[in-house]
């Protein structure tokens, strides 16, 4: 297989709940609820086989900190965190000229972000084929904090484009 037909992997993960205090948006930390999600969002990627090589993270606080928590509960730590400002308060449009900057050798990515822009990126990324119960579940509940969907394709990363990805998994932490 060559490495334009190589399958790819993005997984989407929504930052955590967080705080409202009297700060600027982009410097708002997890609240305690976010506290205890972003770690049971981490253990569902371990459970679920998924440890990431590249992951591109918002640069704000809330996100920074849902991924710190999340990462501590995955096996390997061998992976490079790209903070990467463009992705605080994207459009789908803009997140994916972020994804088409990734390198080419990088199989599985994780995305850190905020909505509604990564609500908007699975439903964009997503084809025809995502019309399944996944799809259906987000477009109902929407993409709560701490939500993850998973997507595939196929091709290089330079050629993702709306409607390029299959949704395979979608899941939504339950922290009471």
């Amino acid at each position: 297989m060559t490495e334009h037909a190589a399958p790819r992997r993005i997984i989407v993960l929504r930052h955590a709940k967080a705080d409202w205090p009297q700060v600027d948006d982009h410097e708002r930390p997890l609240a305690e609820r976010g506290r205890a999600e972003a770690p049971v969002a981490g253990q569902w990627l371990a459970d679920s086989g998924i440890n990431p090589e590249y992951v591109l993270c918002s640069t704000s606080v809330r996100t920074r900190e849902t991924w710190k928590l999340a990462a501590h509960e995955l096996p390997k730590r061998q992976r490079r965190t790209v903070f990467e400002k463009r992705i605080y308060d994207a459009t789908a449009g803009e997140i994916i000229e972020v994804l088409k900057e990734t390198p080419g050798d990088v199989a599985d990515l994780l995305l850190v972000g905020h909505n509604p822009g990564v609500q908007n990126l699975v439903e964009v990324l997503a084809g025809d084929e995502s019309l399944g119960d996944e799809l259906n579940q987000l477009r109902q509940r929407g993409f709560p904090t701490a939500g993850i969907a998973v997507l595939t394709f196929d091709g290089a990363w330079d050629g993702v484009e709306p409607g390029v990805g299959r949704l395979v998994s979608y899941y939504v932490p339950s922290v009471d």
